[in-house]
Parts: structure tokens; sequence; C-alpha cells
């Protein structure tokens, strides 16, 4: 389960069955290096409107026919998008972009600053769970045609990288209110959805534009995407040579995809384990207790875990930040040691001599013997897990507070500002009982406005003090692998699931 910049994407979530592939088409379009790719996608799309849309793994779909007021090179520098240019004020309060001249969207319709500063604002007031990516963002000025003044409550850092994700996604005035917004995109971006090949939620067919903007970033005439519900299916593709490059829903797949000739292109972006959400203690007061996660921490045999879990594709760790983020303490990936013996000394300092029973949820989407095995662990150390079922909104159980605790696989960030935001604020998507730290504040707004060595040394401080306060319980980082066939390179995206669609390109 993984949900990245969206915060979070399960992997394995799809319950549409692959359709067969549509064949070549005979004319290449403007800059397009080859004929066609063959693209599988584990995760449905969730809509083409960009105020609702998703990013992470779903970032295919929209890069196809979207472009983003920025972008974001393959270690994550942004460069120019939409916008050919951007400044600050002083205070950074106040971004000026510059939107580059002559764009048009697929309907005729010219780009301007008024349909940015809409699509701006609606994604921030729309329903994307990446919505809060622009809570900072108090009014968009259009001074003139081309320039676009985004006016911020207070300082955030990670703006600018907000812009080359689904928030920096703007769509054609037309949509606004169409009821098929959903699914008839209007975009400035590299292809247009055909869609007498499309099928939704199963195959997406993409033509090639004669005139993008960007030419060189184009290197296929035509985009087939196609969605793999399950593990079986996606590795029946691969097996029969039906996909040129597509993600892994388990690293387990990684050894037959190497069989079958791909090449898996690894990265680490998500980390598996546990949130300890209730630290409050509202649901169960053990749980407010920093000695009794800490004992849970202790608990879980990480090298086990990442043989039994993930087939060896995986490194151990106790921190949430990413080796890439700027907080990232190399001695806090071994901060809690296996030892039954001094979690059962912490339960008992914590006055639970005799344990503690946690409520947390399960679903089909993980194997039963993965809740088996952890439950297995705990229970060495005094914790009765119980495993409840979860009925369909697994996601809304999750972030509407229903359980103390729950096992997940959520994303890395590359700078400590977007990990706190992501989880660890009162307001943040993943802190579900909006637990408030004072110190976790203070350090808010200590990186509000700090940057370089600064903000890294506070993001070290942070990391450490929600380690040793055992927010979390992670297990370890997950190596996923993007698959490659001998047709086709790519360059992995540093802070995304799946690489940006413009760096899948034809091998020479």
């Amino acid at each position: 389960m993984t949900h990245r910049k969206t915060a979070l994407t399960l992997a394995a979530l799809g319950t549409v069955s692959a359709l067969a592939l549509a064949g070549c088409s005979s004319t290449p379009g403007g800059g397009a290096d080859d004929a066609e790719l063959r693209l599988g996608m584990v995760t449905p799309l969730t809509s083409f409107a960009p105020w609702e849309a998703s990013w992470a793994n779903q970032s295919p779909y929209l890069q196809a026919v979207y472009d983003t007021l920025l972008r974001a090179e393959p270690d994550g520098t942004v460069v120019p998008g939409l916008a050919s240019e951007w400044v600050w004020n002083d205070e950074r309060t106040e971004l000026t972009l510059t939107l580059r001249e002559g764009v048009e969207f697929s309907d005729g319709e010219a780009l301007t600053s008024e349909v940015v500063a809409e699509s701006l604002t609606r994604f921030r007031d729309g329903t994307s769970e990446n919505a809060g990516f622009l809570a900072a963002v108090e009014s968009v000025e259009t001074p003139d045609a081309g320039t676009v003044v985004i006016i911020l409550s207070e300082p955030d850092p990670a703006m600018e990288t907000y812009l080359t994700q689904n928030a920096g996604l703007v769509g054609g005035s037309a949509m606004w209110d169409s009821p098929d917004a959903q699914t008839t995109p209007i975009g400035t971006g590299p292809y247009t959805l055909d869609a007498s090949g499309t099928v939704p939620g199963s195959t997406y067919v993409f033509e090639a534009k004669e005139d993008y903007w960007d030419p060189e970033s184009v290197h296929y005439d035509e985009i087939i995407m196609n969605v793999y519900g399950d593990a079986t299916a996606l590795m029946n593709a691969v097996k029969g040579g039906q996909v040129d490059a597509t993600n892994t829903q388990t690293p387990t797949q990684i050894p037959e995809a190497e069989a079958a000739g791909y090449t898996a292109n690894l990265i680490e972006q998500t980390w598996t384990g546990f949130v300890l959400a209730d630290r409050d203690g509202t649901l169960n007061p053990a749980l407010g207790d920093p000695l009794v996660r800490q004992a849970f921490n202790l608990l879980l045999d990480r090298e086990g875990l990442v043989q039994a879990l993930a087939g060896g594709y995986g490194t151990p760790t106790t921190q949430v930040f990413s080796t890439t983020s700027g907080a990232y303490v190399d001695a806090l990936d071994d901060a809690y040691p296996y030892d039954p013996e001094r979690a059962r000394e912490l339960l008992a300092e914590a006055g639970y001599p005799d344990g503690v029973t946690i409520t947390m949820p399960s679903t089909d989407f993980v194997p039963e013997s993965t809740f088996a095995l952890y439950s297995e662990q705990l229970g060495e150390g005094g914790f009765d897990i119980v495993w409840e079922m979860s009925g369909d909104d697994f996601f809304g159980q999750l972030l509407g507070g229903s359980y103390e605790a729950f096992s997940m696989q959520l994303q890395v960030d590359p700078t400590p500002w977007q990990t706190m935001q992501f989880s660890m604020l009162p307001w943040s998507t993943w802190n579900p009982f909006r637990v408030e730290d004072p110190q976790i504040m203070e350090y808010m707004t200590e990186l509000r406005t700090a940057e370089g060595a600064e903000a890294e040394a506070i993001g070290a401080e942070l990391n450490t003090y929600i380690v040793e306060q055992a927010w979390y319980a992670p297990v370890f980082r997950n190596q996923s692998a993007f698959l490659t066939n001998a047709d086709t390179v790519v360059e992995m995206q540093s802070d995304n699931a799946v690489p940006y669609l413009w760096n899948i390109t034809p091998a020479q």
C-alpha cells in the first residue's frame, strides 16, 4: 500500500482486469522518437479533473495530457514548466510566475493568468487528497495575462515542489463546469486522450500532439496505459512481453521480472511499518505513553521482516525520513534493536506489566500471513494485537481516527518540511487524531523560514525527537522497482513512485 505525494498509494488497489493492448499508431507525432509505449499501471486513475487529481502512481495519466506550472528533474531540482520564470519576494510570501507564451489547450484556448489562477484556487478548495499542498495560498492575483502572483498567508518552503505535482496542474476553463471533467481532460500537455481506444478504469490511449511546445520531451507517438489490478495479471503481462515498462506491486515480483528479461530500476521511496496514531491516548490510553510506543518498536525484528515481507528488497530502519532528506540521521536506522526483554521492562515501567491490547485493521490487500507475523513478534513482548477486518472505506477509517494504530506503507519526501507536513502537524492527513506536540510546532516555525544547512540541522533534530517519542514504528524502507524491457530506458524520479513520463525513452 503506497500513496505518493498524495500522500499514499495502495499498490494492489485496482479491481479491474486488464484488457488487451491496442495496436501501434502509424504516423509519429511531432518530436516522437518511437511509435508506441505500452505502460503498465498498478493504480487506476481517480479523475482527470485537476482539482480532484491524485499523483504518485497516477502521475503518468496526468502528465500525458497536462503540464504543471513547474517541473522537477529526476533529482528533484525544480525547473521551468508552464511558468518560464518565477521569483519570491524577500519575505517568501509572494511567488510571481511568468507564464510561457504561445501555449494553447487541446481545445484551442490560450493559456492565460486567469486560467492558471482559477486552477490553483480550485485545487486548494477541491477534493484531491493533496489539496493541503496549497493550504497557505491566501489568494492568487493576475496583474496581466502572462503573470500570476501567488500570495501566501505564511511561507511554505515546499511550494515550488508542490507546483511540479498535482497542485500545479492546469486544465482548460471548459472543464470547470463540465459533467465530463473526470473523464475528458483538456490540457496543454504533450498528448491528447483517444476516447475511442480508451476504456476508463482499464485502458487509456494517448496520441502525441503535432505542435506541443516542448517537442524534445515527446518520445512516443502513442502511449497505451493498461491497468493491472492484481499481481498475477501484471506478471502475466510481463512474462508475455505485453508491457514495455511498468511499476511493480511487491518487491517479490522482481526476480520473476528479471528472469523474463526486464531490468529492475530500484529506488527507495516508501517505508513499511506502523503508524502509532493515538499518541494522546484518546482510544487507547497506553499508546499515549512514549514508553509503550518504544516497547512496540523494540519487538520488531526488522532484519527478519525485510526477508519475510520484501524478499530482501528493503533496508531496515526506525526513521521515516528519506535518505536524501537533510533530516536523515544514519544512526537512527537502528535506534530500536530487537529486544523483547527490554520491551517487557518498558511496559512494566509504564504501568502495564501484564501487557497491552491494541486493535488494528486488517485488509484483503495484505496477505494474512503478514498480520500473523506481526502478531507473533509483538506478542513476544506483551502486545496482544486484535486484527479487525476493515470495510470498503479502509482509508476513511484510518484517517478518521477509528484505529489507535495501523500497519501501512507511506511515502518518504525529499525535504524535512514535506515529511513534517505529511503526517506530524495537527492538520496533517496522516495525523488522524490531530495530535499537537509543542516541540514539533516549534520545529515547524523554525523550518518555515530556514534554508540550506540550517534547515537540515533543524530537520535532523525533528527526526531525532520523532524517533525518541516513537510516533511511528517503521520496519524497513522499501526498494520499489520500475521494470523496463530491452527497448526502454528510464531515469527514476527521486520524489515520485514512478518516473516522470518524459524520462521514459526508447533505448538507443
